[in-house]
């Protein structure tokens, strides 16, 4: 396949001046800020932030460099994963017009994305056991086939799609693969960003929500060529992650240490919780997760779901869902939330095994 980023992009895109704010007009170290219209005065709070954040995140992509290896160039900086789907959606495809491939169950921004943007979504399913149907989406792509989204781990199933199926997108595909990397973190298997140099149409999604805790701050992270990276700088609003939340991720990314011993814990916890469940009668199955949340079908999903709730423990129904029908996804919590959770199903289903 040769692969060529021009021909994907949209033609208002390929003329598109970006915005140039007055943080991208020099360089270096300055005494006296004149240039912005910010208030000289400072913050009515006792840090300052009456300045303008880096609108290119310059130390926080060194960081993330620094844990990653992934360089400075090939890293975008959204707000949220979400930031970077809808890019996407703006970047390469043209509403009314142009397709993208989606491999339900998934992830449910894609499609809202694709909706906001006019852009039509075409659904190949997972196979029974969640893994792709490559025959099925290379019957669903033609010349207006601009992105196909693949999510690994994948949510809501919680398994990992098989390496060797997402090379063979890569490969064949003439766009972009998404390969959404969320939970990568809870997985043994090694994450697609070792492979963005062997790859011109690859694009890796990760987040800092799930094993770093910083859900609140809403910060994701999209790796690519550098000159897929240079698109989306291009098109993102010049100040779309403020200065507070790069101050928190900065101090937040020194403690990979403390991160790893809580991803191990999470691990553990969700092998007891996938043993714990799988003893009950009324469970039919627990799907191998890689991620911080299992799959399970069991009895009565819906009433035992209301229960929960009655209780205080929410999880998510998604026995709805196809291929999830009968099924709950459920969050790994601390030892005590998953104890806790346990005890409310046997009462439920009036079992004393757990």
């Amino acid at each position: 396949m040769s692969f060529n980023l021009n021909n994907l992009l949209r033609d208002n895109i390929k003329k598109l001046v970006p915005y140039s704010s007055a943080r991208d007009e020099f360089k270096g170290e300055a005494s006296v800020l004149l240039d912005a219209n910010e208030n000289a005065f400072g913050s009515p709070y006792t840090t300052n932030y009456h300045r303008y954040p880096d609108p290119l995140q310059h130390r926080v992509k060194e960081k993330i460099y620094k844990i990653k290896g992934v360089p400075t160039e090939n890293i975008f900086l959204g707000n949220g994963s979400d930031e970077a789907i809808d890019i996407l959606f703006r970047a390469f495809c043209r509403p009314g017009k142009d397709n993208v491939i989606l491999v339900p169950p998934t992830y449910g921004m894609y499609e809202v994305s694709a909706n906001i943007n006019d852009v039509e979504c075409r659904k190949v399913n997972l196979t029974r056991d969640f893994q792709l149907d490559i025959d099925g989406i290379e019957a669903a792509v033609d010349g207006n086939t601009k992105l196909i989204f693949v999510c690994s781990p994948n949510n809501p199933t919680g398994n990992s799609i098989r390496r060797q199926d997402i090379e063979t997108l890569l490969v064949n595909f003439e766009g972009l693969v998404v390969v959404d990397e969320a939970y990568i973190n809870f997985s043994k298997l090694p994450s697609f960003t070792k492979d963005l140099s062997e790859f011109p149409n690859l694009v890796v999604l990760q987040t800092l929500s799930k094993a770093w805790g910083l859900a609140a701050l809403r910060l994701g992270m999209a790796f690519a060529s550098k000159d897929i990276i240079a698109v989306f700088n291009k098109i993102k609003p010049p100040y779309n992650i403020n200065q507070a939340t790069q101050e928190i991720v900065l101090e937040a990314l020194d403690n990979v240490t403390l991160v790893n011993t809580w991803i191990q814990e999470v691990v553990s916890e969700r092998e007891k919780l996938a043993v714990a469940l799988s003893s009950l009668e009324q469970v039919e199955h627990v799907t191998p997760s890689d991620a911080n949340f299992i799959l399970v079908k069991l009895q009565e999903p819906r009433a035992l779901y209301n229960f929960l709730v009655s209780k205080g423990i929410i999880v998510r129904d998604r026995s709805r869902v196809e291929l999830c029908e009968g099924c709950l996804r459920i969050t790994v919590g601390t030892p005590e939330e998953n104890v806790a959770l346990l005890e409310m199903v046997a009462v439920f289903y009036g079992s004393s095994s757990l």
